[in-house]
Parts: C-alpha cells; structure tokens; sequence
C-alpha cells in the first residue's frame, strides 16, 4: 500500500492566521507547521466524532485547535515550555479553569496561566490576560445565540433541549443552557441593547423623514418612531412607554430624538397617525422645521367609520381620487366638495374628513409622486416594524414589571432593523430634501418678515 506523502506547509506568520484574536506576529515558527504533524491524528478524531454529527465533529477538532493557538501565544510571552531564558519577561504559572462559548453553551476547558517576572510599581507581579483565550471565552456570542433563539420564539425552557449536539463528553459538562441562566443573559443583554438603542446617536446622518406611531404591546402603550436618512435606509431611532398616547409621553419621546442629534434645520417630514398629541409634541419641539403629514390610510379609516357598509364604496372611491390628483388646490377642492355631500349622509364623517384635511395633502404640495408617495402617503413602515416586534414577543406568556416590555420592544425593533431594505422610491428623496428645505426655508423668512414689521 502506497505511503501517503505529506507536503510540507509555507510558512506564515500567525497574525495573518488568526487577525481576529489580535495577536502579535510569532514568527516563522507557525502554528500551522506544529499542527501539520497532527493531521492523521485529528482526520481520525474526526472520523469517530462524525458518528455524533457534523457539529460535535468540528467541535473535537476546534477544541484542539483553540488549544494550540492559547499554547502559541503563551510560547510567544513566556518563552518555550522547559528552555529557561533568564530575559524573558513572562514566566508560565500553572493551569487553571476556565469556560469558552461554543455552540450556545458554556464548555469547560483547563486554560494556562502566565505571570509577569519582574513586579510592577505597586512591587507585585501580575497575571498576563492571554488575547486567545479571552476571545473564546466572551460571553457575548453566547448571549446573542440565546436572544437570536429566544426571539425566534423558543422558550427558555425548550432552550437546551433545541441545541445541535456537540458531542457526549462535551455536553455533559456544559453549563449555561438551564432556563434561569438563558433568562438571566437575555436580560441582561437585552437590557444592554435597550439602553444603547435609547442612546444611539443621530447626528451621523441627515434624516429627510420620520414616522411616529403609538401602539399597544402586552396591553401597555408603546410609542415608536423609525427615521429615513437621505440614502433611503430605515433605522428605528425612538421607543417610549407609557399609560396612553398624550402629549407629555410624546413629548419626551421626541425631545430625546433632538437632543441625540436628530437636526430639522433644513426640514423634516413627519408623517403622524392624526393623534392630535403626536402633532402638537413634534411642533412644540421642532417648530416650523417640522412638516406634518397625515396618514392617508388612517384618515380614510376614520371616515369610513361613521358610515353604513353601503355608502363606503363610493366615499372610498371619491377619497382616493381627490388624493391621486397632483395638484394640491385640485385635490383639496374635491375632497372639501366630498365634505360637503357627506354631510347629507352622516355629519361626524363630513367633520371626521375636515378635520386635518390640509395635512393629508402635505406630500402632495411637497411634490412626492410615484413610488415614495406610496412610501410616505401612510405609517405603514413604522407599523411593519411594530408588526415584526409583535411577532417576536408573541410566546411570551407573562409579563413581569419594570423594562421587560421595553427591552423586548427594543430587540424587537433592531432585530426589525435587520430585515430592512431601502424604502421603495428612495431615488426621490434628494428632490424631497430640496422641497423640505425650500419650505422651512420660506416659513422662516415669512416669520422674519412677521416679526421686523411688529418691531
């Protein structure tokens, strides 16, 4: 039987074998040339664990592997195991234990210890932190693993149970996996999570739109608010609870989105659900730089229900033609001549139309056709986004007090953002942008006029 040759491998350094564990350039002597003599060794390994999955497999080799590279790197700062060097600045101290994160679990593993030589100002000697080791041993790719799972809509229970096998030896020593120590991490890093997306900054980006809507989550009232920058992308920048949709809860909401940076010097289009508390909140915080826009969709809503199941085909009809129309004073003719025959049907519909008509025509003057009419015409992308929040929470069978619904709307709406794709018509915004300047622009000098002729 013919001898299997091995070909010795070109050597190269390890800092580009592994960048990602940050690590210094060892050398010529690399990692890759100690592991070679393994080879057989490891396919054979390989071959047995292949019996208990692809997975457990893998993970008796990356285990090896992971071993040799903390070896590397203590060889590196300490020197060759058993060749005293009386220079050398770091000396090997033992073993200890220690944990790594592997396959959504905690996994033991005897990790080495190092110690400097010659004592620092305080007259001790210190343990030397082993860059390999610590990245194996973050516990944030596990926490994530689990908020990923427990988003998805397995409980913490079924956790353990749902986990791809890593192999008998492995799993019978894992930890971290049992129900309060899954609920535990999620807590702590969806509350994280919660205080960094409340603290995000927005002063990076110019923002041309932003949509703000209040909604029901675990029966509590949430208000959420997803921003569009100039180059299209959706980005959920706001989230506030509180007992009902008022002026002070909204308030707050979009006072916090100033002062993180959200700039209407040069306008934005706020697009509202018609709460008047949404309204006066964004005016009294933004002034004249904000430019309402009505939500089409809610508005024929409102109208159509006042009236009986026969007379809402035609009024819905009348409604979407007067909105279709380019013109702004065309279309607010005919929606005030709408008015006008629904008074003969049901007066609260012909009030309920009335009421903010000239904000349901706010795209219209600003010149928005197309697809990003579509886009901007409705809240409907702020409700997708609360509509994916739902989804994620909709296991969820008892909600506990405090920042549980919070954190869970949080996750929610950047697990949300992931799955976002440019809003459609965004080739148009750079002409929204100029229409949105030209108007604050031309309220601000009207002002200005206003006030020199008083004085």
């Amino acid at each position: 039987m013919r001898k299997a040759s091995h070909t010795k491998p070109s050597v190269v350094s390890r800092q580009r074998l592994v960048p990602e564990l940050g690590l210094v350039d060892l050398g010529d002597t690399s990692l890759e040339e100690r592991l070679a003599g393994k080879l057989n060794e490891q396919l054979e390994l390989f071959a047995c664990r292949m019996r208990q999955g692809l997975l457990a497999a893998s993970v008796a080799i990356g285990l090896d592997v992971m071993g040799e590279l903390i070896e590397a790197e203590v060889t590196d700062i300490a020197g060759p195991k058993g060749k005293h060097d009386p220079d050398r600045s770091a000396y090997r101290h033992g073993t200890e234990r220690g944990k790594v994160s592997l396959g959504g679990r905690r996994v033991p593993v005897c990790r080495p210890r190092v110690r400097t030589a010659a004592a620092g100002d305080d007259g001790l000697v210190h343990e030397v932190h082993l860059e390999s080791y610590d990245t194996f041993a973050k516990v944030d790719l596990l926490a994530s693993h689990m908020v990923k799972s427990l988003m998805a809509g397995l409980s913490g229970r079924e956790y353990e149970t749902a986990l791809e096998p890593v192999g008998s030896e492995v799993e019978k020593t894992a930890s971290g996996t049992k129900q309060s120590s899954v609920s535990r991490r999620f807590i702590t890093l969806t509350g994280e999570r919660l205080a960094e997306f409340r603290a995000r900054p927005l002063d990076q980006e110019r923002w041309l739109i932003c949509f703000i809507d209040g909604f029901d989550f675990a029966g509590h009232t949430m208000v959420g608010a997803l921003g569009v920058t100039a180059g299209g992308s959706k980005v959920p920048i706001g989230l506030i609870e509180g007992s009902t949709e008022n002026a002070t809860v909204v308030r707050d909401l979009v006072t916090s989105l100033r002062e993180r940076g959200l700039d209407a010097s040069e306008g934005i289009l706020f697009v509202l659900d018609g709460g008047k508390a949404l309204k006066k909140a964004v005016l009294d915080v933004f002034g004249n730089q904000a430019v309402i826009a009505r939500c089409r969709v809610h508005k024929e809503r409102n109208v159509m229900d006042y009236l009986p199941e026969a007379e809402r085909p035609w009024v819905r009809r009348k409604l979407r033609a007067a909105w279709a129309k380019q013109n702004a004073g065309e279309a607010e003719a005919a929606l005030r001549s709408l008015a006008l025959q629904l008074e003969k049907v049901n007066p609260d519909a012909a009030g309920s139309l009335r009421e903010g008509l000239s904000e349901t025509l706010t795209v219209t003057r600003l010149g928005v056709t197309g697809a990003l009419l579509k886009t901007v015409m409705g809240t409907n992308p702020v409700e997708s986004m609360i509509e994916i929040v739902r989804h994620h929470a909709r296991n969820v069978k008892r909600w506990q007090p405090g920042d549980m619904r919070l954190r869970w709307a949080a996750a929610g709406m950047l697990a949300a953002e992931q799955q976002f794709r440019r809003v459609k018509g965004y080739r148009q915004l750079g002409q929204l942008a100029t229409e949105l300047a030209h108007v604050v622009g031309a309220v601000t000098e009207q002002k200005d006029e206003s006030e020199n002729a008083v004085a």
